[in-house]
C-alpha cells in the first residue's frame, strides 16, 4: 500500500492527520478481524468531498488506527483520547413538557440512535455469513417485543410489491447506501441480511444492517419529545435484555463511523418556523447557543419547504442521551418563543 496522492480538492480530517509519518506507522497494522488501514481511509481517498473520510471497522479500530483516529474525534467532538463517556436515558431526568400542544409549530419528532452488536465486526468489515446473521439474532428480538413495542419484521430479500409499496409510502423503507458508503464497503450483499421492523402503531422503527447494525427510532407526530424519548429508552432496555451492544468506557456506543460515537443519537424535529426563516443569522445563532444543527425536510444537504426546518442535536460524545435531547428541547422552545415574538 502507498500513501494516498491526496488533492488540494482532499478536505476530510482523515486527509488532514494521516501524515507520511502516520502512515508508516499504521500501513501494515491489521486488527483481530483483518481490517486494515487501507480499507478504513478507503471512502476519504476515493470521494475528495468527504468530511470525514474514515470508517472503523470493529470495535478495536478505534485503538489500533488511534494515531489517526485519536486526533480526529478530538477534533470533531471535542473529546481527549483521556476522556470517558457517560450514558444516561433515563426519561425521568429529561425536563420536556410537551412544548406545542395546539400543534401549531412542531410538525413531527423522531430520536434515533445507532447500536452494533458486540461479538460482531462493524458492517465495513463484516461478512456476508455474519452480517446474515446479526439479522437473524436482532429480528428473532424485535419479534419477541410485546406491547406498544410488538410489531412486525420485513427483509429487504424477497419484499413483496406490496409490503415494499407500503413501506416507501410510511417513509421507512432504506436504500443502498450512498457513494461514501459505497466506497467504506457498506453496501456489500445488498439486499442480503436487511430489514426493517415496526411495530402496529408505527412510532417504533428499526433498520437492520443499514450503516449500522441496527439504527433504533423512536418517532410520532406532534411535539412530545419526552413520549417518543421514553418509548426509546423503553426499547432500547428491552433489547439490551436479549443481546449485548458493542460499548467501551473512552467511546461509549461504537459505531462505524467516527462522528456517531458515544450516544450513536439524533434528536429532531420538524418544525415550522416561516418567520425566522427571513432571519436565517438569528435562526443560526439561537441554533448555535444550544448546539443544534439546521437541515432540511429531506436530511443533510436538502432545502427546507414551506418554512419547515428538520433541527437536531450536534453533540454525542462526551454529553449523555438527557443531554442531548435537552439540548434539543430547550433550543427549540428558544426558536418557537422568538418565532411567536416575530409574528406579534
Amino acid at each position: 500500500m502507498k500513501y494516498p496522492n491526496f488533492t488540494k480538492e482532499h478536505k476530510s480530517l482523515m486527509a488532514k492527520y494521516l501524515s507520511k509519518e502516520v502512515f508508516e506507522e499504521l500501513k501494515d497494522l491489521k486488527t483481530p478481524n483483518g481490517f486494515t488501514l487501507e480499507r478504513a481511509i478507503k471512502s476519504g481517498v476515493d470521494n475528495p468531498d468527504s468530511g470525514i473520510g474514515v470508517y472503523a471497522g470493529d470495535i478495536e479500530s478505534y485503538t489500533v488506527f488511534g494515531a489517526l483516529l485519536d486526533p480526529i474525534i478530538e477534533e470533531y467532538h471535542g473529546f481527549l483520547k483521556s476522556d470517558i463517556h457517560k450514558s444516561n436515558l433515563n426519561p425521568d431526568d429529561l425536563n420536556a413538557p410537551n412544548l406545542d400542544l395546539k400543534n401549531e409549530y412542531i410538525v413531527s419528532t423522531r430520536i434515533r440512535v445507532g447500536r452494533n452488536l458486540a461479538d460482531f465486526p462493524l458492517g465495513p468489515a463484516i461478512s456476508k455469513e455474519q452480517r446474515d446473521e446479526v439479522e437473524k439474532i436482532v429480528s428473532s428480538a424485535l419479534n419477541s417485543l410485546e406491547g406498544s413495542l410488538e410489531g412486525r419484521y420485513f427483509p429487504l430479500l424477497g419484499m413483496s410489491e406490496e409490503d415494499r409499496l407500503s413501506l416507501v409510502q410510511d417513509h421507512f423503507l432504506f436504500k443502498a447506501g450512498d457513494r461514501f458508503l459505497e466506497s467504506a464497503g457498506l453496501n456489500r450483499n445488498w439486499p442480503n441480511g436487511r430489514g426493517i421492523y415496526h411495530n402496529n402503531e408505527k412510532t417504533f422503527l428499526v433498520w437492520i444492517n443499514e450503516e449500522d447494525e441496527l439504527r433504533i427510532i423512536s418517532m410520532q407526530k406532534g411535539g412530545d419529545i419526552k413520549e417518543v424519548f421514553s418509548r426509546l429508552a423503553q426499547a432500547i432496555k428491552e433489547l439490551e435484555k436479549m443481546m449485548k451492544f458493542a460499548f467501551s468506557k473512552h467511546l461509549g456506543y461504537i459505531t462505524s463511523c467516527p462522528t456517531n460515537l458515544g450516544t450513536a443519537m439524533r434528536a429532531s424535529v420538524h418544525i415550522a418556523l416561516p418567520k425566522l426563516a427571513k432571519d436565517m443569522e438569528k435562526f443560526k445563532a439561537i441554533t448555535d447557543k444550544y448546539h443544534l444543527q439546521i437541515r432540511g425536510v429531506h436530511g443533510e444537504h436538502s432545502q427546507s419547504e414551506g418554512g419547515i426546518y428538520d433541527i437536531s442535536n450536534k453533540r454525542r460524545l462526551g454529553v449523555t442521551e438527557v443531554q442531548c435531547v435537552q439540548d434539543m428541547y430547550d433550543g427549540v422552545k428558544a426558536l418557537i418563543e422568538y418565532e411567536k415574538a416575530l409574528c406579534d
